[in-house]
């Protein structure tokens, strides 16, 4: 018999529901009780044999493993799509920056504001929150000149191309720029911080 004439009977084997593969019937036999996988609820968390933990998810199970706490703090700092305080959709495009900065959306930002201003408070508000973000900055500042004072302190050498090592130095010595720029630094943050307050 030829092939096209197996593959027509084949095919109508099929839609009449007499194929074999269709027909057949498979046996198994779990040969331990744990092969049987239990009936589990949304959010049920257990081990396996192997110590292995598992959380049951709606339709699916995930193991627990070492990204799971980076996956909480992903979350945790994920935008909702409503405000937590007053449920309105968080739409605007102000609304993800006020979200980083104050956990809920430009518009309750401005009535917290506006309430500031009608308790007279606003002033001291705004004169803490420029110190906030000016110490911010100056912890930056001090981090990048303790960076710059370290490679003063550690002076550069280089290797030339018969192997000789030259090290570069100006009039100064690294040690000698290295303080004059940490007393500058000092100096300029005390005057900084004495003009905001």
């Amino acid at each position: 018999m030829s092939t096209k004439l197996q593959n027509m009977r084949a095919v109508r084997q099929m839609l009449d529901g007499t194929h074999k593969t269709q027909s057949s019937t498979k046996v198994a036999m779990a040969t331990n009780e744990k092969a049987i996988e239990e009936k589990r609820q949304i959010g049920d968390i257990w081990k396996d044999e192997k110590g292995e933990e598992w959380e049951q998810r709606a339709g699916f199970k995930i193991k627990k493993g070492k990204l799971d706490e980076i996956r909480q703090m992903i979350n945790a700092n994920k935008m909702p799509a409503e405000c937590p305080k007053c449920s309105q959709p968080m739409s605007k495009k102000l609304d993800s920056t006020f979200w980083k900065l104050e956990k809920h959306c430009f518009d309750c930002q401005v009535d917290f504001e506006h309430q500031l201003r009608i308790e007279g408070k606003y002033e001291q508000y705004e004169k803490d929150r420029i110190l906030k973000n000016a110490e911010s900055w100056l912890a930056d500042a001090e981090q990048e000149a303790k960076e710059i004072i370290e490679a003063f302190r550690n002076p550069l050498a280089f290797a030339n191309s018969d192997g000789t090592m030259e090290q570069w130095e100006g009039g100064m010595s690294g040690d000698e720029i290295a303080d004059k720029i940490q007393e500058e630094f000092e100096l300029f943050k005390t005057n900084f911080l004495e003009k905001l307050k």
